[in-house]
C-alpha cells in the first residue's frame, strides 16, 4: 500500500490567505479555488468586486492543473502553438492560472486564480502555492 501526502483544511487555509494577500497588495479583484488531487473542492474564495464567473472560471482551472498535473497554461500553449485539437479535448479549461500545488514531488492538489489578466492570475497562483512548499521543503 502507499502513502501519499494529502491537504488538510489549515494549509487551505494558508494557500487562500497568501493569494488573497498578493492579489489586494495588486488591488486585483479576484477569485481563487484550491482543489485536491482530484480536482475536488477545498476552498472557493471571491474577493470584493471579483465578476461572477471568476470563481467558476478559477474552479476549472485549479481542476485542470490538479488532473493535468501540470500549469493550465500547457494546454493553452499547446493550442496557441498549434495543436488546435486540444479545443476538443475534455479539459476543463486551458487558460492561465490554473497551478498544481506538488509535495514530496507528487501533486497534492492546486489552486486556480481568475479575474485579471492570465499571467497575473498565474502569479497570484504561484504566490498562493508558496506555503505549502515552503512547510515541504
Amino acid at each position: 500500500m502507499h502513502s501519499k501526502p494529502v491537504l488538510d483544511g489549515l494549509e487551505v487555509s494558508r494557500i487562500l490567505a497568501a493569494a488573497r494577500r498578493e492579489a489586494q497588495h495588486n488591488d486585483w479583484a479576484v477569485s481563487i479555488a484550491v482543489v485536491d488531487d482530484g480536482g475536488h473542492p477545498l476552498g472557493l474564495e471571491r474577493l470584493d468586486g471579483a465578476a461572477p464567473i471568476s470563481a467558476y472560471i478559477a474552479l476549472e482551472k485549479a481542476r485542470t492543473a490538479a488532473l493535468g498535473r501540470r500549469e493550465s497554461k500547457a494546454y493553452e500553449d499547446m493550442v496557441n502553438g498549434g495543436r488546435t485539437a486540444f479545443l476538443s479535448a475534455p479539459l476543463l479549461t486551458s487558460l492561465e492560472g490554473g497551478v498544481p500545488l506538488v509535495v514530496a514531488g507528487q501533486v497534492v492538489g492546486a489552486i486556480g486564480v481568475s479575474g485579471v489578466q492570465a499571467g497575473q492570475d498565474a502569479q497570484v497562483a504561484k504566490v498562493g502555492g508558496k506555503p505549502l512548499n515552503q512547510a515541504a521543503g
